[in-house]
């Protein structure tokens, strides 16, 4: 079932609370973009659904969006195209109308995955890229010892790669995406050699898995890693993380070829 909030938020979050500073937190991390930007290869035209405010499209092409949320799309730049307002499961675009299309850590908020993909499997001629998570490889993240409950919510809401790959054909990659010790897209990997930086609210609400957490439970974690960083715990557990120029989790970029 669809569940769209006042603002027009689909899926499970509502991003007229938690995308209000959004992109303080999450911008393209040039890192990832390279990664995209080579699977896109040569094409010209581009849909990027879920498209939120615009992280990871290409400025050099012809890009289409579309966002459902109104607060992420008030926030996108001046320079991308104004996003329309619509959802994954009903692409109001015709067959073939893309040469490549892209979703970038949206396909967990999409209430009908394989609808969703194979929308945009019909509108696109080309390659279709998702970049997601994989559900089976977040207990990498230190978050799996001082966040459970935030981990629990994320393995629970992203799909597995194999449904992504059953819904997007038989010719499909799986790229591991090594994660950049200064990433500046704050997903719940980003911080993995800045634990520091999660002890900030807006830091955490930038990735939409938190408003799932109980409220005791998020309590709960700012005072035990606030104690354990001023008590060299966290150090003497990963602090080789501090200086570790990439991190290898669950980042994966999914590529479904014609």
């Amino acid at each position: 079932m669809l569940n769209r909030f006042n603002d027009g938020s689909a899926g499970d979050a509502n991003y007229g609370v938690i995308g209000t500073g959004y992109t303080s937190y999450r911008q393209p991390d040039p890192h990832i973009a390279e990664f995209i930007r080579s699977a896109l290869g040569d094409a010209k035209s581009v849909l990027n659904v879920g498209a939120g405010a615009g992280s990871y499209e290409p400025t050099d092409r012809e890009v289409s969006a579309l966002e459902p949320s109104a607060s992420m799309r008030a926030q996108r730049a001046p320079h991308l195209s104004v996003a329309i307002d619509g959802v994954a499961e009903n692409l109001p675009f015709p067959d073939q109308s893309f040469d490549a299309s892209m979703a970038t850590f949206t396909v967990h908020q999409w209430p009908d995955l394989a609808m969703g993909l194979a929308e945009m499997r019909r509108v696109t001629r080309g390659s279709v890229l998702i970049l997601s998570c994989d559900p089976d490889e977040l207990y990498r993240s230190w978050l799996a010892y001082y966040a459970p409950e935030m981990i629990a919510v994320e393995a629970r809401r992203y799909p597995s790669m194999r449904s992504i790959r059953e819904g997007l054909g038989r010719k499909v990659d799986i790229v591991p995406v090594p994660i950049p010790l200064g990433c500046v897209d704050g997903f719940g990997e980003a911080y993995y050699g800045r634990p520091e930086r999660l002890l900030e609210k807006g830091a955490r609400l930038a990735n939409s898995a938190w408003s799932f957490v109980d409220p005791p439970a998020v309590d709960r974690f700012v005072e035990k890693l606030s104690h354990d960083l001023d008590a060299g715990i966290w150090d003497a557990m990963y602090g080789s993380l501090r200086t570790q120029p990439f991190f290898e989790g669950s980042l994966r970029l999914i590529i479904g070829r014609k």
